[in-house]
């Protein structure tokens, strides 16, 4: 039987993956690790499998009746990660992944990256073919993977790579860090707000990877996903403090005082092995650039967002109240 492989199936955006393809009346089965909690995918029935993609060996003794591949596990970054396990997991790991592939004559591997191969973006909005500029370690182990994929097309393999813009949604806890400062009327500008950040509703994305998986225009392309508009980080804020029904947060501190004070911080938490509160990559959310053009998905994939920034952000919210988070 032929069944979809979904890495990072245990994740937010695999696990959304893998449940849109149960939902299209795939059989999906995930590789996971052996503490992952599988009580979800076990639920919608995906098939899960006890792998370590960083092992060749365990990643081609489990590729059996493989016939398509979305490729979502990553090593996320994180302060004070270990910079080696960045590469085993998003270089190392793909390539095990890709081998494996080319091995079983897969229909399609669509490899997942992330818009941060190409860093800050001095002239916004940026396209696929924008220059590189990896900003930090887990940046540059995402380029070497998405140019690894793209080396395995040339030799044969139907490969597309999707980048994705700014995830969120029902599900995902990263953006805990504005939505809870402004619920709780703590929220402070650092800068001026100015520049501009890009957002992704999580079924946008999906919808992204499924028609990556698909649409024969895909093979060998790679992909920015991102949602319908992108917005300056104030004006995100002022959206997330009008969905939250709270006042739009005034208070502000110059730029460069804070940005110094967490490489001072962060400097110290390395000399005593502990993760800083504050850290320049934190910091810098306020100064970079970072808008995206779609117009190639849209062009070559039919990819249309269907949620703007309004609606996702309140679904978005409301799954945090339920939650207990905010």
């Amino acid at each position: 039987m032929n069944k979809v492989l979904v890495t990072g199936a245990t994740g937010f955006t695999g696990g959304k993956v893998a449940e849109r393809l149960v939902q299209d009346g795939h059989d999906v089965v995930a590789f996971v690790r052996s503490n992952s909690d599988t009580k979800k995918l076990h639920e919608l029935g995906v098939e899960c499998r006890t792998v370590d993609i960083r092992d060749a060996n365990d990643v081609s003794r489990n590729f059996t009746d493989v016939k398509k591949v979305f490729h979502i596990a990553a090593a996320y970054r994180s302060e004070h990660a270990d910079h080696g396990e960045f590469r085993a997991v998003n270089v190392d790991a793909t390539r095990n992944l890709l081998n494996a592939a080319q091995e079983a004559v897969v229909e399609r591997f669509v490899h997942c990256s992330t818009v941060g191969v190409q860093g800050e973006i001095e002239d916004p909005p940026a396209s696929e073919d924008y220059r590189f500029k990896p900003g930090d370690h887990y940046q540059q182990s995402k380029l070497d993977g998405e140019l690894l994929a793209l080396d395995y097309f040339r030799s044969g393999l139907p490969v597309s790579v999707v980048r994705p813009v700014g995830i969120y949604g029902p599900g995902d806890t990263r953006f805990l860090k504005l939505f809870r400062p402004i619920q709780r009327g703590r929220f402070v500008m650092i800068g001026k707000g100015d520049v501009l950040y890009h957002m992704t509703y999580i079924d946008d994305l999906v919808e992204g990877f499924i028609l990556a998986g698909e649409r024969p225009e895909a093979l060998g392309e790679v992909f920015t996903i991102g949602g319908p508009e992108y917005t300056t980080i104030r004006e995100l804020v002022d959206a997330i403090a009008n969905v939250l029904g709270r006042r739009p947060p005034r208070l502000r501190v110059p730029f460069q005082p804070v940005y110094w004070a967490s490489v001072v911080c962060d400097y110290l938490c390395r000399a005593v092995n502990i993760s800083p509160p504050l850290y320049p990559r934190r910091v810098e959310f306020f100064e970079l650039d970072r808008a995206f053009s779609t117009e190639k998905a849209q062009q070559l994939l039919g990819y249309r967002p269907k949620t703007g920034l309004p609606e996702g952000l309140a679904r978005t919210a409301a799954w945090y109240k339920d939650e207990g988070l905010i």
